[in-house]
């Protein structure tokens, strides 16, 4: 099934994906150490807030306007379900749920 080095491999994916997990975690707690150590002014304070929002739009901002119909429509969803519940999981939800369903159907 794995060929002649199986245990080999599982052993190197688990230390890669362990390595990698550190990675990240050390970036975000080192990031997050570094921010409560300094001082911004309020306009690069509310840059810094917007900037989730605006790299989320970025991503989905081209499948959205790509003319195909479910991601439009998709996107038409998730912005009404966020105006009326103010929540992301709802939102999330009537999103992937539109696409899946109008991928289906046509």
């Amino acid at each position: 099934m794995w060929g002649r080095c199986g245990m080999q491999t599982d052993v190197t994916a688990l230390l890669t994906i362990a390595g990698m997990a550190l990675v990240t975690y050390l970036t975000r707690a080192g990031g997050l150490f570094l921010m409560k150590r300094v001082t911004f002014s309020p306009r690069f304070e509310a840059w810094l807030n917007c900037l989730p929002g605006a790299v989320i739009i970025s991503m989905v901002a081209p499948s959205a306007l790509s003319g195909k119909i479910p991601e439009t429509v998709a996107a038409l969803a998730t912005i009404l379900v966020t105006i009326r519940f103010k929540s992301i999981f709802p939102a999330m939800l009537a999103g992937v749920g539109t696409v899946w369903i109008l991928r289906t159907v046509m």
